[in-house]
């Protein structure tokens, strides 16, 4: 049939007549469905076997922008307690802080020393945190109560005291191996009541002396007069026409010696180790009187670019000066000559001392100590300068070996305290006491560490500014911020990969234990002299300092080493992904009022190398 063609009876043919009945529309033949929801039904069922290989684990209901509750316990309210507890809460979503001190306040060795003429051996506008700088410091050099004003201050300002516990001293730690947590024992000093508290995660901020003690010399109880330890000063306590022995030179001896000098009738001071003395830190020089910051450069700072400018300045310099550890180096020997040209001209009036106070051991094998009127005072007719070791103790003085007794009215400890860096309490994991393997007759004999912040066979536990704390230079807020920070890295990964516990490896352990060893070796810190840095024992391994400059611990805690870590997992199952990636997705996202894109910002803000780097900064 052509186009136009009608029938007979003048209507036009149907389509369906026009084809041929073999012929199916479009050259398909399509059956007609009379009920649609009964044709779809064996479509809807699920298949009866699938070819997808199946799975032994199932998917745990939680998403990964959903990290598990930490319950972690700081242990001291000092420098190192007081900056955990304003970094921590900042830095790790769902911890749950809680900070145990001993004493009634924050502030540490600033809260407990009080003894005339204590105050910061570098200048206080270094002594802070990078974050929140005091620009209104009255002195260069400042004094106990102003450092420990700034200090509370700033755990006032950041809550710290929220999470603190004061009054609360720890007696103990006891790992619960089923449980994977920490049993804390704390003694209410106020009440007198103990306690066991549980935690996931134990950090040490006890500070390095922070257990003083007195010296354990024979008859020292027959003692009738005063006798006290600097760092338990007794505030009324008045030196001044008093016969007075102060024994040790480390930095609490020499400015109490240097500031009760004039006050005091007779002072026998008793330094049985000699000492390299310097002028200064970094060129910046101390004294025995105030240095007051003059108002015209604290008016100044309230431009915060010439505040920003003359800190950086000021803290740079104590950044430098590497070789000057170094065995042999130039910049070694030239500190030698220096510091014996400052006793010759500071003891210009007994010039007989000068043996008896340079020392036979290169600088900066112990700790310099600046010491400002100190070589003045010891050559005072009022002061006799004893090396001859203490006998005993008697009724009514000091007896030495030569036989020679000296009467006094009070004695004064400036000894030290627990330099072995060994806990003050037991820490029990896995049927072993760490206070007691770290003891010198222990099965370590010193603070066996890896990077001195973790030790294989404790989990979930760690130090803050504790063994290997700080590197060449620096400061020592800067260190601790480094440090927390590290931590904070670790408890986000704890909390948000689902690890149950968390420990060093004994291999990476022992790795940097010797190349901790190789690093001393070529440093004068492995002389022959005792300090701190080795418990007090001349010649054994160093281990208060970390093996290298400050500069470069700091990029060692920026990039931890997570492969150095032995791990457990909260899945039964043992897979290190089921409980870390959930259900697959974020909480973040299903919240339609959430920001997805923080990444998208004003170009003129970003800064190429962070970027996709902040862990906060996700969609």
């Amino acid at each position: 049939m052509t186009i136009g063609q009608t029938n007979t009876d003048g209507s036009t043919p149907s389509t369906s007549a026009q084809r041929k009945p073999e012929e199916p529309p479009n050259g398909v033949e399509v059956s007609i469905v009379q009920d649609v929801t009964e044709a779809i039904k064996p479509l809807l069922k699920q298949p009866e076997q699938s070819s997808y290989p199946a799975s032994s684990i199932s998917l745990v209901q939680r998403h990964i922008d959903e990290p598990r509750e930490l319950r972690v316990a700081v242990i001291g309210a000092g420098i190192s307690g007081i900056l955990a507890g304003i970094l921590l809460p900042a830095k790790v979503p769902n911890i749950k802080l809680t900070i145990f001190e001993k004493n009634a306040d924050v502030g540490g060795t600033w809260f407990e020393n009080k003894y005339p003429g204590v105050r910061c051996d570098v200048p206080a506008h270094v002594y802070q945190t990078s974050f929140d700088p005091n620009v209104n410091w009255t002195e260069q050099f400042a004094q106990g109560p102003e450092i420990r004003s700034y200090w509370q201050g700033l755990a006032r300002k950041y809550d710290v005291y929220q999470h603190l516990k004061p009054s609360h001293r720890v007696d103990e730690l006891r790992w619960d191996e089923a449980r994977s947590v920490w049993n804390v024992k704390v003694n209410n000093l106020n009440t007198g009541e103990t306690s066991i508290q549980e935690f996931d995660f134990v950090l040490t901020a006890i500070g390095r002396f922070n257990a003083w003690r007195l010296p354990d010399y024979p008859g020292i109880n027959d003692f009738k007069g005063l006798l006290r330890h600097a760092s338990n000063w007794n505030p009324e306590f008045d030196p001044t026409d008093k016969r007075v022995a102060v024994i040790g030179n480390g930095a609490s001896g020499i400015q109490l010696v240097s500031n009760i000098q004039k006050r005091v009738k007779q002072l026998d001071h008793y330094a049985r180790n000699k000492t390299w003395v310097a002028a200064s830190f970094a060129g910046d020089e101390t004294s025995i009187t105030p240095i007051p910051i003059s108002p015209e450069l604290r008016e100044s700072f309230k431009d915060p670019n010439e505040y920003v400018k003359y800190r950086k300045e000021l803290e740079a310099k104590y950044w430098r000066g590497f070789a000057g550890w170094l065995k042999g180096s130039e910049l070694n020997d030239k500190a030698r000559e220096e510091f014996i040209e400052i006793v010759k001209k500071r003891i210009v009036k007994k010039p007989e001392l000068i043996n008896s106070i340079i020392p036979d051991f290169s600088p900066h094998c112990r700790r310099l100590t600046p010491g400002p009127g100190y070589f003045e005072a010891i050559t005072e007719d009022n002061v006799d300068y004893i090396q001859t070791p203490i006998k005993r103790f008697t009724e009514t003085g000091i007896e030495t070996t030569d036989g020679k007794h000296r009467e006094v009215d009070a004695i004064l400890c400036a000894t030290g305290a627990n330099v072995d860096m060994v806990p003050p309490f037991s820490i029990w994991a896995h049927g072993k006491d760490l206070s007691q393997l770290w003891r010198q007759d222990g099965e370590y004999g010193f603070p066996y560490t890896y990077w001195g912040v973790a030790t294989p066979g404790f989990p979930n536990l760690g130090f803050v500014y504790g063994p290997h704390g700080n590197g060449r230079g620096g400061t020592v807020p800067h260190g601790v911020e480094v440090q927390v920070a590290f931590y904070a890295q670790l408890l986000r990964k704890v909390g948000r990969e689902g690890i149950r516990t968390v420990q060093p490896s004994r291999r990476a352990a022992d790795d940097f234990l010797q190349y901790s060893d190789a690093f001393f070796a070529t440093t004068v810190l492995s002389e022959n002299c005792s300090s701190w840095y080795n418990s007090g024992r001349p010649g054994s391994r160093i281990h208060g300092l970390w093996p290298g400059s400050a500069a470069q611990q700091t990029i060692v805690y920026r990039h931890p080493r997570w492969e150095d870590w032995d791990y457990e997992y909260l899945s039964d199952t043992g897979n290190r992904f089921a409980w870390y990636f959930g259900v697959g997705s974020t909480k973040k996202e299903e919240d339609p009022e959430s920001d997805m894109t923080p990444y998208i910002r004003d170009p003129a803000t970003i800064d190429l190398r962070d970027v996709h780097e902040s862990w906060w900064d996700l969609p």
